[in-house]
């Protein structure tokens, strides 16, 4: 059995300093499991994402404290525990594999959620050239297996420099590119969300690696963008 859910539904009930110093082995310990399994899905993340083969587990792991500088939550402590897989680090612009562990709200997700304009504006343009690669990868049957669409706040309106009438407008509306999946207590509690996250992350590769295509720059033989 995992500690996970238990410790951190305990930290909701006392989300402070003092609570949380009175429980910092408790929470060192639970770290250190979780650490443990981030190991073990690092290991098998490096088959379909070779560059991560030069991270460490605590390099996937957000921090447990909260920036609340310019929140109006002043709770110190995030009550989920969030893994990132991304080639580029957990502060990197381009598309990533995540996993959330909370008591009734753990899943996996994937893609790239909120980019830039910059980083907007290059995937509307890959989208514009090959949105039939993208409707592919959405309507293959392994990923409908688990994902039951490319998610993400849209625009109302068509984007400025695409029609309305564009064969790929619904993905061009897109301000986030997002894939998801829940992952029930059980599974948590049995360690099972291990294997099932593994499997989710290798079905969302593809379109990962459409988003990291759309925004990566790629020099020509003369070495210019």
């Amino acid at each position: 059995m995992r500690p996970y859910l238990e410790f951190l539904s305990a930290l909701a009930q006392n989300n402070h300093k003092d609570w949380m110093d009175a429980n910092k082995k408790w929470y060192t310990d639970t770290r250190a499991r979780l650490l443990e399994d981030v190991e073990i899905l690092l290991k098998e993340m490096t088959e379909i994402e070779p560059e991560l083969s030069a991270f460490k587990p605590k390099d996937c792991v957000f921090r447990q404290n909260r920036d609340i500088r310019f929140s109006a939550n002043k709770d110190p402590y995030k009550t989920n525990f969030g893994v990132y897989f991304s080639p580029g680090g957990k502060k990197s612009p381009g598309p990533g594999y995540y996993l959330q562990i909370q008591p009734g709200n753990s899943f996996l997700a994937g893609g790239i959620w909120m980019p830039e304009a910059d980083t907007l504006k290059k995937i509307r343009k890959e989208i514009d050239y090959s949105g039939a690669e993208l409707e592919r990868i959405e309507n293959d049957p392994e990923f409908k297996k688990l994902f039951k669409g490319i998610e993400g706040e849209k625009l109302k309106t068509s984007p400025r420099d695409y029609e309305a009438d564009h064969p790929y407008i619904e993905y061009l509306k897109l301000k986030s590119f997002t894939v998801s999946h829940p992952i029930s207590d059980k599974a948590v509690d049995s360690g099972a969300f291990l294997t099932f996250a593994m499997d989710g992350f290798r079905r969302m590769k593809p379109f990962n690696d459409f988003l990291r295509q759309a925004i990566e720059e790629v020099e020509d033989g003369s070495g210019i963008l």
